[in-house]
C-alpha cells in the first residue's frame, strides 16, 4: 500500500490543456473517485498516474517515490479498464494469473492467489471458462482479480463499470466498496456518474476543464457545495435552482424569486456576503421541498402555494415539478402523497438547507 502525491501537474495534447497545474494529496488506503464531466481531464489525470501518458510539468510520487520517468511496469500499479481487456484465447484462470506466471512465480503461489482472489470476487466455479463464455459482470470481476493477485501499492479504476447494465452497476459498485474494506488499498477510481462517486467514495475529487473544482468527503461536497457547478453536479434528480434579489429588513434577510414571485424569509442568523438588491442564486435539493404538514411551517421553513406541473413516479417517491412564476421547483413526495397536475397544493420549503450563490461567480456565499 501506498499514498499518492500529484504536484503541479500539467499534462497538453497539441494544443489542449486537459490537465491543468492539478495539486492532489491521497493518503495511504483511500477510496478517491475522480468525477466530471466528459472531457474534464479525470482519465488523462488517472492514465499519468499509471504512466500511461507521459507528463509535461509537474510530479507524481507513489510511497514516497517520485516516479515521473518510472514505466509502468515499475511503478507498481494495477490498472482495471472499462472494456476488461482480457485475453480471449486465455481462460479465466489463465487471465488471472498471467502477471504472476510472467513474474515466474511458484506455481502453488500462484495457485493459491488465483484461488484467494476467485473466492474473493465469487469467481471460482468459472476459472476454466473463456471470456466468451462469461456476462459482462463476470468479465468485469476478472479484470479485477487479475489486478488483485499482484498486491500492488495502488488500485487505478477507470470507468469499470460503464459497459454494464443498471443492475450489474449496484451489484459491483457493491462489490468493489466491499473489496476496499477488505484489503485496505489506496485506490483510486475514475467516474462520470455522481451516483457511483457518492456511494463509493472516501473522497471525491470534482474536476473541471482540467482543474479541481472541490474535494471532500462525499457529504460535505453534496450539503456544502462550494460552486454553482459543484451544486448542480452531484444530486439525483439535481438541484432546483431559482433566482432572485436579496432584500434585508428588521426581521433579517429574504429572497424575492423573480419580479411577481414569492418572498421567502431566509433563517435567523442567515446572513449572505451580498449588496440589497443584489442578484442571487437560491438553490434548493428536491428533498427538501415536500407537501406541507399539519399545523404551521417550523422555523426556517417557507410555505407557500403552487401548483403542480408535472409528476414523476419512481417508486417509493415521486418527483413533482411545481411553477413558481416563471420558475421550476422539483419536490421530492412520498409515493402516495401526491395529487393531480393543475391542482394548487401547499409545499414547505426547507430554508435551513438553501444553499446560496452569486449568480456572477458561481461562487457560494
Amino acid at each position: 500500500m501506498a499514498n499518492v502525491k500529484v504536484s503541479a501537474l500539467h499534462k497538453r495534447f497539441g494544443g489542449v490543456h486537459a490537465v491543468r497545474g492539478i495539486d492532489l494529496d491521497i493518503p495511504d488506503g483511500e477510496f478517491t473517485v475522480l468525477v466530471g464531466p466528459s472531457g474534464c481531464g479525470k482519465s488523462t489525470l488517472l492514465r499519468t498516474i499509471a504512466g500511461l501518458e507521459d507528463i509535461d510539468e509537474g510530479s507524481i510520487e507513489i510511497g514516497g517515490e517520485v516516479v515521473n520517468q518510472m514505466r509502468p511496469r515499475d511503478r507498481d500499479v494495477a490498472m482495471v479498464f472499462q472494456d476488461y481487456a482480457l485475453y480471449p484465447h486465455m481462460t479465466v484462470y489463465g487471465n488471472i494469473s498471467l502477471s504472476l506466471r510472467a513474474r515466474r512465480m511458484p506455481k502453488p503461489e500462484v495457485e493459491e492467489r488465483v484461488k484467494r482472489a476467485a473466492e474473493m470476487l465469487g469467481i471460482g466455479p468459472l476459472l476454466q471458462r473463456y471470456p466468451r463464455q462469461l456476462s459482462g459482470g463476470q468479465r468485469q470481476r476478472v479484470a479485477i482479480g487479475r489486478a488483485i493477485v499482484r498486491n500492488p501499492r495502488v488500485f487505478l479504476f477507470d470507468e469499470p463499470l460503464s459497459n454494464l447494465d443498471a443492475q450489474l452497476r449496484d451489484e459491483m459498485r457493491s462489490e468493489i466498496k466491499r473489496l476496499h474494506q477488505e484489503i485496505a488499498t489506496t485506490m483510486i477510481y475514475v467516474t462520470h456518474d455522481q451516483i457511483e462517486a457518492m456511494t463509493l467514495a472516501d473522497r471525491i475529487v470534482l474536476l473541471r476543464d482540467g482543474v479541481i473544482e472541490q474535494q471532500g468527503a462525499p457529504l460535505d461536497l453534496f450539503e456544502q457545495p462550494a460552486t454553482l457547478f459543484v451544486a448542480g453536479f452531484l444530486g439525483s434528480p439535481k438541484m432546483n435552482f431559482l433566482t432572485g434579489r436579496l432584500e434585508r429588513g428588521p426581521e433579517g434577510a429574504a429572497i424575492r424569486l423573480g419580479d411577481s414571485g414569492p418572498v421567502l424569509a431566509l433563517p435567523r442568523g442567515r446572513n449572505p456576503a451580498a449588496a440589497e438588491d443584489a442578484g442571487i442564486i437560491l438553490g434548493l435539493r428536491p428533498e427538501h421541498v415536500g407537501r406541507a404538514q399539519a399545523g404551521g411551517p417550523a422555523e426556517g421553513v417557507a410555505r407557500i402555494e403552487a401548483e403542480i406541473e408535472l409528476i414523476q413516479p419512481t417508486g417509493s417517491r415521486s418527483y413533482a415539478t411545481f411553477r413558481l412564476g416563471r420558475q421550476p421547483l422539483m419536490a421530492e413526495l412520498q409515493a402516495h402523497d401526491v395529487s393531480r397536475p393543475g391542482e394548487r397544493v401547499a409545499v414547505d420549503i426547507n430554508l435551513k438547507r438553501a444553499a446560496l450563490f452569486n449568480p456572477e461567480t458561481g461562487r457560494a456565499l
